[in-house]
Order: C-alpha cells, then sequence, then structure tokens
C-alpha cells in the first residue's frame, strides 16, 4: 500500500510542480538578472545565500521532527499544532535579530542590510510554511500539500510578470523583486494556516516552556544536521564575494547564480521526493516494514532522470544557457560541470531521507562535518585562482562524497545486500546516456529537436538497459 500511495502522490505532485515551478527559475530570475545585470543580481544572490546560514535558528529541527511524528502518531496535531506555533514565532524573533546582527557584523552597508532585512523576513515565512506542511505531511494529505507547494510560485510569478511587463507603472528592481516574494509568502502561510487550522479541534496561542524545551531537546541532532548541510549547500556564493576582491566577488557571484539556477530548480523536483518519503518511511520503520523495495524504487525514480538531465547538460551547456539566460552564455562553462551536482543531490535526498526518518543523525552529522571541511579547503584553495569555477568544482566533490558517505551508512544500518544488478544497469546507462549526447549533436541542424531526440532515446535506453523495469512498476503500484 505503501508503495502504490507513494508513486500516485509523487507523481501528482511532480506534475503540479513541474506545470508551475520551472517557470520562476528559467524564466522570471533570468529576466530579472538581465534587467538589473549581473553584479545587482550577485548581491541578492550572495544575501539570499548567507540569510541561509542561519536558517536552523528558525526551525531547530521542529518541522521534521514533527513531520516524523505526526506521522506516526496522528492524534498529537491537535495537542501540540498551538505549541509549536507559538515556538516557531519566538525562534523566528531570535533568527531575525541574530542575522541582522551578524550582518552588522560582516561590514554590509546600509544599502545591504535593508536587503537582508527583507530575505531574513522572506526566510522566516518559507520556514513557517514548510513548518505547516509538514503537518499536512505527517497525516499524509499529499494532495493538498501539493496545491500549497506551488501557491507561492503562482502568486510571485504573477506579481513579477507585472513588474517586468511595467504594469501599473511599476518597475522591476532587487527590491521589488524581494517584495514580490515575500507578498508571495505572506498569502501562501495564510492558505496553509487556514488549511492546518481545520484539521485541529482547537487552536489558541499557548507558551509552554517545560514543552519547548522538550521539543528543542529532541531536535537538537536535527537543527545541527540542518545547519552543517546547510553551510556546504550555500557558502559558496558568500566565499566567491568574500574572497574576491570588491566588484569582482559579485560579478562572479552573479555568474555563479547563473550556473547554479537550473540545478536549484532540479533540486526541488528531488526535494519533494524526500519530503514525501520521510513519513512514508517514518512509518514503515515503527511497524518494521521492509524499506529495501521501495528505496530502490524512488532511487531509480530519482536518479534516472537526474543522469539524463546532468550529462545532457554537459553537452548541451551553450544552448542551454543561452535558452535560459535570454542569449548569454558567460556561465556555460560553470554550468555544464556544475549540473553534475544533481546526480549526487538526488541520491543525497533518498538515502538522507532514509536515515533521517530512521534516527541515524550521529551518522548524518559525522557525514555533514566531513562535507563543511571539504568545501571550506577546496574554496579557498580554488576561488583565488579559478573564481566562480572554483566553487564549482568545490561544490562537485563534496556532493559526491557526502553521497556516498550516506549510501554507505544506509545499507550498512538497513543491510542492505549490495545489488549487483543495479550497478550493472546503471553502468550501461550511463554509458549509452553519453554516447545519444554525443552523436545526437550531429542529428540536425537544430540543437532543440536534437536534444528532444536524445531525451527520448536516454528515456528508452533506461527500459533497454534494465534500468527500469515497465513489470516492476507496476508490480509496485498494484501491491496492496
Amino acid at each position: 500500500m505503501h508503495q502504490k500511495k507513494f508513486v500516485t502522490n509523487i507523481a501528482f505532485l511532480i506534475v503540479l510542480n513541474l506545470l508551475i515551478k520551472p517557470f520562476w527559475p528559467l524564466g522570471i530570475e533570468p529576466a530579472v538578472q538581465n534587467a538589473v545585470g549581473n553584479a545587482g543580481y550577485g548581491e541578492y544572490f550572495i544575501l539570499f545565500n548567507f540569510s541561509f546560514l542561519l536558517n536552523i535558528i528558525l526551525d531547530f529541527g521542529v518541522t521534521n521532527f514533527n513531520n516524523k511524528n505526526i506521522a506516526q502518531n496522528n492524534h498529537l496535531l491537535t495537542k501540540h499544532f498551538s505549541s509549536l506555533f507559538s515556538l516557531k514565532l519566538a525562534l523566528g524573533v531570535i533568527y531575525l535579530a541574530v542575522t541582522i546582527l551578524l550582518g552588522f557584523f560582516m561590514g554590509y552597508e546600509y544599502r545591504y542590510m535593508k536587503l537582508l532585512s527583507i530575505l531574513a523576513v522572506n526566510q522566516f515565512l518559507i520556514s513557517m510554511i514548510a513548518y505547516l506542511r509538514s503537518n499536512l505531511l505527517g497525516l499524509h494529505l499529499f494532495k493538498t500539500d501539493s496545491f500549497v507547494s506551488v501557491a507561492d510560485r503562482v502568486i510571485m510569478i504573477g506579481l513579477c510578470l507585472m513588474l517586468l511587463f511595467r504594469w501599473f507603472g511599476l518597475q522591476i528592481d532587487i527590491m521589488t523583486f524581494v517584495y514580490a516574494q515575500t507578498l508571495g509568502y505572506v498569502l501562501t502561510a495564510v492558505i496553509a494556516f487556514s488549511t492546518v487550522y481545520f484539521k485541529t479541534d482547537h487552536f489558541k496561542f499557548t507558551w509552554n516552556w517545560p514543552f519547548s524545551l522538550m521539543i528543542l531537546k529532541q531536535s537538537f541532532p536535527f537543527a545541527v544536521l540542518v545547519l552543517l548541510m546547510t553551510f556546504y549547500n550555500r557558502l559558496d556564493a558568500v566565499m566567491i564575494e568574500r574572497i574576491l576582491p570588491a566588484g569582482e566577488g559579485t560579478e562572479k557571484a552573479g555568474i555563479y547564480a547563473k550556473a547554479f539556477r537550473l540545478l536549484d530548480a532540479g533540486n526541488m523536483i528531488a526535494y519533494l521526493f524526500s519530503v514525501q518519503l520521510l513519513p512514508v518511511f517514518s512509518r514503515m520503520i515503527k511497524y518494521k516494514e521492509n524499506v529495501e523495495q521501495l528505496v530502490k524504487l524512488a532511487f531509480i525514480l530519482l536518479v534516472t532522470p537526474a543522469l539524463i538531465i546532468s550529462v545532457g547538460c554537459f553537452f548541451y551547456a551553450n544552448e542551454l544557457s543561452s535558452l535560459i539566460n535570454h542569449g548569454v552564455t558567460d556561465s556555460a562553462t560553470e554550468f555544464s560541470i556544475l549540473m553534475f551536482c544533481f546526480t549526487a543531490v538526488s541520491t543525497t535526498y533518498i538515502f538522507g531521507t532514509l536515515l533521517t526518518a530512521n534516527g541515524n543523525l550521529k551518522q548524518l552529522n559525522t557525514m555533514a562535518i566531513i562535507g563543511i571541511c571539504i568545501n571550506l579547503i577546496l574554496n579557498f584553495i580554488l576561488i583565488p585562482h579559478y573564481k566562480a569555477m572554483g566553487s564549482v568544482f568545490s561544490s562537485l566533490i563534496t556532493q559526491f562524497f557526502t553521497a556516498g558517505i550516506q549510501i554507505y551508512f544506509a545499507c550498512k544500518i538497513f543491510k542492505f545486500k549490495m545489488n549487483v544488478r543495479l550497478i550493472l544497469a546503471l553502468v550501461i546507462f550511463i554509458v549509452g546516456i553519453v554516447a545519444f549526447n554525443y552523436f545526437s549533436k550531429s542529428f540536425t541542424s537544430n540543437w532543440m529537436i536534437n536534444f528532444v531526440i536524445m531525451s527520448v532515446f536516454c528515456g528508452l535506453w533506461a527500459f533497454a538497459s534494465g534500468l527500469i523495469s515497465i513489470k516492476s512498476i507496476f508490480r509496485f503500484i498494484k501491491y496492496k
């Protein structure tokens, strides 16, 4: 039943998100960056990532803890919702104060501080929406969560289109771009809160010190993990600006932002897998059900398209960069390499989620500490010599290393047997998609047609190589 429900809901979620979310990083953000320039957008990208670094104060692991807890104990929603909501508000106030103080400590000027303050408010709203969605996921209200997951983007896309086309005399700049995001998050938070509120028996603002301390204590391992993973995922742009000379740092951060854009869009889909998987894994583990088949299914469904996208972006880097960035290809080289991180991140979202559901935070924190050390060392060595490309290589090495560690821990803890057939099928599949991409470049004079043909052939090759079996997928869907 779990496999059937997972496949059905993840398919619905992905279709809905593919219809909405890609337009943000592939349409709106490039248009905004072209309007304000690499340096101007680079400032936004640096401060956006900076606002992420202390994001853990907003959540402190409460969302992951709540997702897992409600999935295993649905009756606790009404009991805990009021107290946890009040706790989230308190953590938000602390986060805003600490982030602004750290901005002053970093020496940011008034213009930077104003932008950072609004971005910090946005982070608070994002965190609150994530917490509210964790209640929906814990209750297995996947379709409701799917609609909430795209609400912010629908609103923000509409507002930004008004700015880009100068409707009502409005004009786009970084501040109006950020304000549009704020309004989208506010309205989505209201929708999410209202949805959860009607699933509870009662709600009132309460503050319970013993309960809050108990939750924070239990959430602390989650908090440490999120903090560590945030640092090695979001430090790159900040380090580019800090290490390189003034002016050059923001310019190169803008280049990195362009290369990172499609990866970020892909990561959204991978993240959707993880938030759907966490409550399913948690419940299966609680009732001592075998998770190996679901792990294999989720891995194949996510890594297969990730490999096709990663390799395809390497061979078609110039064409895709030009398409995404409206004719500008100054980030194509960085983009061609950085997109391989998508395969590593996709793997992390599967095995990391499994370990999180099982409570293996010690192993995950060890992995994250190693990841930070690798990322910091490589960035300090490579950025001065290779600029944005230095951060690209740092990210690539870090992501694949940490993904490998998580696979190792998962196999050891759950005693998964080495699946030689799957490994062989992966190798054959990778060789095939590399060959298809190489030869597809000369199919016709139109690169878009070549890219579509390549994608279709690679999809068919996934079945021909034995990586995906139609029979096994239908068996999972029909499994009761």
